[in-house]
């Protein structure tokens, strides 16, 4: 019975993914597919950025958290000590997890348990990575009280969590290539506790835009930005986000020197093909040596300059762009350039 389910599960989550859907509208009907089978209270999925592994955004299911608690799931997920954030299961190429699975130890010193789960009297929990080709596309989280997710719920969502990471890394794909951002830069400048101090007219513009997708979204991307910035020794973090039309821009943050030396500025850069092109070879399940040659080629080399550049010889390179093309769908090195260098559409 459960493997019929997920059979018919991923067959109409590959119906989505055909529809032309954006990443947020594939992934609330995906809940609604999911939701036939595994019954929860809460649900809400992310779209993460392969490449920092960053929250791009979040999509709830038609019961949503209150909003008072989701600066506390931010909080959670940007701790060090917290267990099992999506980021943290990305990097041990862990894809699910059930919480009552791990000792008592680990759920008492959780703060998404202590903080949120338990004030809002859900005590299971399972957390659901979306991977594809070794590039995490996305996240769930599912809760719910009374009786714990069972052994075959957890089968069905590994068994259906591949085919929403493809439809997804589609999705993505789509996005990137058919509506890039277009504007200003914004800058916004945070305290230490990740709250907003000051703010360029853009970025206002961008707090509204990632509000219309999910409420508090800015102030949420603020705080993981924030926190970006503390955990790491180079003292920056970098990101993409997407807003409610699938439009993409580049979020970088860095600590100020001066004056006020805990204060973070961000700047949200409209993002251009060049930007994107890294998650573009993500999305098309590029090979390491498949984006090493289409590098080359994006850079106007001609096939014995790339052998020469890449230490392989000339047929080798024309195998690695033989399986590129075909990854990419293209026929020509002028088409592979357009689809990982894509444009921002005239007016935005």
């Amino acid at each position: 019975m459960w493997e019929e389910r997920a059979y018919s599960a991923r067959r109409d989550i590959a119906e989505l993914a055909a529809s032309g859907l954006g990443v947020s509208e594939l992934h609330a009907a995906a809940i609604r597919v999911i939701g036939r089978d595994v019954a929860t209270e809460l649900t809400c999925w992310a779209t993460l950025d392969p490449e920092s592994l960053v929250i791009s955004a979040m999509t709830s299911g038609e019961t949503r958290i209150p909003v008072e608690y989701e600066p506390l799931l931010v909080e959670a997920e940007l701790s060090q000590g917290e267990p099992h954030t999506f980021a943290a299961m990305a990097s041990r190429r862990e894809t699910l997890i059930r919480f009552s699975d791990f000792p008592r130890r680990e759920r008492d010193r959780s703060l998404r348990y202590r903080n949120v789960w338990h004030p809002l009297g859900v005590e299971q929990e399972v957390r659901l990575l979306f991977a594809a080709d070794g590039a995490t596309w996305g996240a769930a989280g599912l809760v719910r009280s009374g009786a714990d997710f069972s052994d075959r719920e957890l089968a069905y969502l590994a068994a259906v969590a591949p085919a929403i990471a493809a439809a997804t890394r589609l999705a993505v794909r789509s996005e990137i290539s058919e509506r890039l951002a277009a504007g200003p830069p914004a800058i916004v400048v945070l305290s230490p506790s990740g709250d907003v101090r000051s703010a360029t007219p853009p970025a206002l513009e961008w707090e509204e835009r990632l509000n219309a997708l999910e409420p508090g979204w800015f102030s949420v991307m603020m705080r993981v930005m924030g926190g970006g910035v503390w955990s790491t020794p180079a003292r920056v973090s970098r990101a993409h986000i997407r807003d409610g039309r699938g439009q993409w821009a580049l979020l970088q943050a860095s600590a100020l020197t001066g004056g006020d030396t805990d204060a973070v500025a961000v700047s949200i850069n409209p993002a251009v093909g060049e930007q994107l092109t890294s998650m573009l070879f993500a999305a098309y399940g590029l090979s390491r040596r498949e984006r090493d040659v289409c590098r080359e080629v994006m850079a106007g080399h001609p096939t014995a300059d790339i052998a020469s550049n890449l230490f392989v010889s000339q047929n080798t390179v024309q195998d690695h762009l033989k399986s590129a093309f075909a990854k990419v769908g293209v026929r020509s090195r002028g088409e592979l350039v357009a689809r990982l260098q894509p444009r921002p559409a005239n007016g935005g």
